[in-house]
């Protein structure tokens, strides 16, 4: 086999292991539920907070948590299909670690809303550590994401911006209390991730790129 095509032949198995690339209009469409997500639930939580005690207002705010959760797996969705993370096979495994908690996070979040008897039970506490543990894994990917270099400009970096939610949001609850955190983590939320859904939505070339069809 000649040197030529070697190349051809690494560069053919590389893009049929690879996913298929993404169109604009898909990455816009993703990046759009991502914002939208985060701006529900942030403008729900400027309302009634991250822990209401009236029934009405905890039901409202876990459907907004739960529209972000869904905003947040289009993200997933894009990180996926463009291997955000890197090629190697933890980083990919990466992401569907973190599609796991986030689905186990958003089961806690319908059974929170429309049983409200079951709210004590074991099961519903077990349930209820994948919310922290899916934004601690978003965090890490944000980390991951900026070190890869996969995305570029405001796309590489943004993503930490945005999934640092629950590093700047917890300790300010312990210190401040959660008068002073909610007000914080709705203002994150659009600081970061609704921001980052408009910066790839309106530029889709930062995530797009021709050689991720190549697996480089």
């Amino acid at each position: 086999m000649t040197e030529t095509s070697s190349v051809h032949a690494r560069s053919h198995t590389a893009g049929a292991s690879s996913p298929a690339p993404l169109a604009e209009t898909t990455v816009r469409r993703l990046a759009l539920g991502l914002s939208t997500g985060a701006l529900t639930w942030s403008a729900v939580s400027f309302v009634y907070g991250f822990a209401p005690q009236a029934e009405t207002a905890l039901k409202i705010t876990d459907l907004g948590g739960l529209a972000f959760q869904l905003g947040a797996w289009c993200l997933l969705a894009i990180m996926v299909r463009t291997r955000a993370t890197g090629v190697s096979r933890v980083a990919r495994a990466m992401l569907q670690v973190e599609r796991v908690l986030l689905a186990l996070a958003m089961a806690w979040s319908v059974s929170h809303a429309f049983l409200p008897a079951a709210r004590d039970s074991v099961w519903m506490g077990i349930l209820d550590v994948f919310w922290p543990l899916s934004m601690l894994g978003m965090f890490v990917i944000g980390v991951k994401v900026a070190i890869s270099g996969r995305w570029r400009g405001a796309a590489r970096f943004w993503p930490l911006v945005a999934e640092s939610w629950v590093v700047v949001t917890l300790p300010t609850m312990a210190i401040f209390g959660t008068s002073v955190s909610d007000v914080v983590g709705a203002a994150h939320l659009l600081v970061g991730y609704t921001t980052l859904g408009l910066v790839i939505a309106f530029r889709p070339d930062l995530v797009r790129r021709e050689d991720l069809t190549l697996g480089q």
